[in-house]
C-alpha cells in the first residue's frame, strides 16, 4: 500500500526511503492511532535478535525525511511494554537522512526477550513544532506549585 508522492504535491508529506527492497514501511495499525508502527529489520542469517537487559539498537531498514517544522520520536509500543520490554525515546532531527534505529532493552535481572525480522518493535509520532522565540529574564512568574517537582504534586 506504497504510496510515491510527487515533488509539486502541496500537502506536507514525510518522504520514506526502504533501505532494503523487504523493509516495511511505517503503517498505522488502526485508524485511530496516533503512532505509525516500525518494523525491525534484522539482516543477520537467524533474522532475530535476543534482548537482554544491555540496550540493543535494532534497525528498521528505512530512512525518513522530516519536514522542517515537524517533530518526529520514536516511541515505545505499548504490548511490549507490557512484557518487560523498554523502548528508548529518540527524536529525529528533520537533517537526519540515515537508517531509523530502535533502543530496545528488558527489565529484570534475568528477563530475556527476541525480536524478529519484521515484529512491530515501535512507533513513530509526528507533531508540529512551535516556533518559540527564547528571551532570557530576572524573574518568573509565580504559581502555586512554583519550583515542587519530583513528586511534589503528590505520588500517585
Amino acid at each position: 500500500m506504497s504510496r510515491k508522492v510527487s515533488e509539486s504535491s502541496d500537502r506536507v508529506v514525510m518522504k520514506v526511503k526502504k533501505l532494503y527492497s523487504d523493509a516495511c514501511l511505517p503503517r498505522r495499525a488502526s485508524a485511530g492511532s496516533s503512532g505509525l508502527d516500525l518494523f525491525a529489520y534484522i539482516k543477520d542469517e537467524s533474522r532475530s535478535v535476543q534482548l537482554q537487559r544491555k540496550p540493543t539498537l535494532i534497525g528498521t531498514g528505512i530512512a525518513i525525511e522530516v519536514p522542517r517544522g515537524y517533530d518526529v520520536q520514536i516511541r515505545p509500543r505499548s504490548g511490549l511494554s507490557a512484557r518487560g520490554i523498554v523502548t528508548a525515546f529518540g527524536t529525529i532531527d528533520s537533517d537526519y537522512r540515515g537508517e531509523l534505529k530502535v533502543t530496545l532493552y528488558t527489565l529484570g535481572n534475568d528477563a530475556t526477550f527476541v525480536i524478529k525480522h519484521g515484529d512491530r518493535i515501535a512507533q513513530l509520532v509526528i507533531s508540529k513544532l512551535a516556533d518559540l522565540s527564547i528571551a532570557e529574564v530576572e524573574k518568573l512568574s509565580l504559581t502555586a506549585r512554583d519550583g515542587g517537582g519530583h513528586g511534589s504534586t503528590g505520588l500517585v
